[in-house]
């Protein structure tokens, strides 16, 4: 699941008061209600909102949430530790569903699975929390609008999560073609070993009953690796209560400005002008193996794919894929009065021909 900065979405910074919270809180509200905004994206962005100031206006749910650290960023990839889904913040079975706001998030489609992550999927805060002076008063100006179903029985939990963790591994065609691990940054959140997940007085946990703890991997890619493969490293995933260790697996993200990766082949394009697609060209060409000259044959089309054998990535197998290079044309960005007149002429030939 993705990590969400509820101080990014409200636009505050982390050590903002209550009242920049609320004011926040507030201005984007009343930007983004469904009932006057009717943007596709607005109810997304309304509920991100209300989730984030249900967590930032509560001290207990923000001192929870502040005890992952300020080292994740928006996006991503977040696992919680062993057990932490099923910690509810109030009510148990037979809790209300009304959210401090004053609004039933189930009508919002529910909370996000990074909040019922942190909180338990059957948080409430008790039906009457909206008097406390939330947003009840900004909610209740849009007369209504999602109605609340208190009362619910039997709330579902999700079931406890095993030890392994699952994240993303950004991987170049560089990365591939050395052969050399790839430095990896996990973020994880564990039980305290301090005070054994009780809380309350705890100077490393600061009483959450949680730590965040962060270590670096060096990962090695393997040859005509696929996007989407996942990579196990087994021992590197969360730690049980009897010290049993889970698996980390690193799901392949292909991320190359300048390649595209399949399998052991690559396809990169460069920029010919019109004239040099029309007479034909040299041009001095970069690769992952070295510097190359390669021909541009005359009356080369744009799209054209020039295979370049043996000068991709490795093959499991031995030897290398190829290096297809797709031909786009450009217009030169500084072209004189002299050349436009000749593109005229040419141009004009064109028409006659026709």
């Amino acid at each position: 699941m993705e990590y969400k900065d509820y101080y990014e979405i409200l636009g505050v910074k982390r050590e903002a008061t209550q009242a920049e919270i609320k004011s926040a809180y507030r201005k984007l509200a009343k930007k983004y209600h469904p009932d006057v905004n009717k943007t596709p994206e607005a109810s997304s962005k309304f509920k991100d909102i209300n989730e984030a100031f249900e967590v930032l206006s509560d001290q207990n749910k923000r001192a929870r949430y502040d005890s992952l650290g300020s080292n994740w960023q928006a996006g991503a990839n977040y696992t919680p530790p062993p057990g932490f889904e099923n910690f509810n913040f109030g009510g148990g079975a037979n809790s209300y569903q009304y959210s401090s706001s004053g609004i039933n998030f189930e009508d919002l489609g529910g909370f996000s699975d990074f909040f019922n992550s942190l909180f338990g999927g059957g948080f409430s805060s008790g039906g009457t929390r909206s008097a406390r002076g939330g947003a009840g008063s900004f909610y209740d100006d849009f007369q209504g609008g999602f109605s609340s179903r208190a009362n619910r029985s039997n709330a579902k939990q999700k079931p406890a999560q095993d030890l392994n963790i699952t994240q993303d591994i950004k991987v170049s065609a560089k990365d591939i073609f050395n052969q050399k691990p790839v430095t990896v940054r996990i973020n994880n959140l564990e039980k305290c070993t301090n005070c054994s997940g009780v809380g309350s007085v705890c100077s490393q946990c600061h009483g959450t009953g949680f730590v965040t703890y962060s270590k670096s991997l060096n990962v090695k890619i393997p040859a005509e690796v696929k996007e989407g493969q996942k990579i196990r490293l087994k021992g590197e995933g969360k730690t049980g209560s009897n010290g049993t260790k889970g698996d980390l697996y690193l799901i392949v993200k292909f991320s190359d400005k300048e390649y595209t990766i399949n399998g052991s082949d690559l396809t990169k394009t460069i920029e010919v002008t019109p004239a040099e697609a029309v007479i034909g060209t040299k041009k001095e060409l970069q690769t992952l193996h070295g510097t190359i000259n390669i021909k541009i044959p005359a009356k080369t089309s744009c799209g054209a794919v020039l295979r370049l054998k043996e000068l991709g990535l490795p093959k499991k197998s031995g030897g290398y894929g190829n290096l297809n290079v797709k031909i786009s044309l450009a217009v030169p960005k500084n072209i004189s009065d002299e050349q436009i007149k000749l593109y005229e002429q040419l141009l004009k030939l064109e028409n006659a021909g026709k």
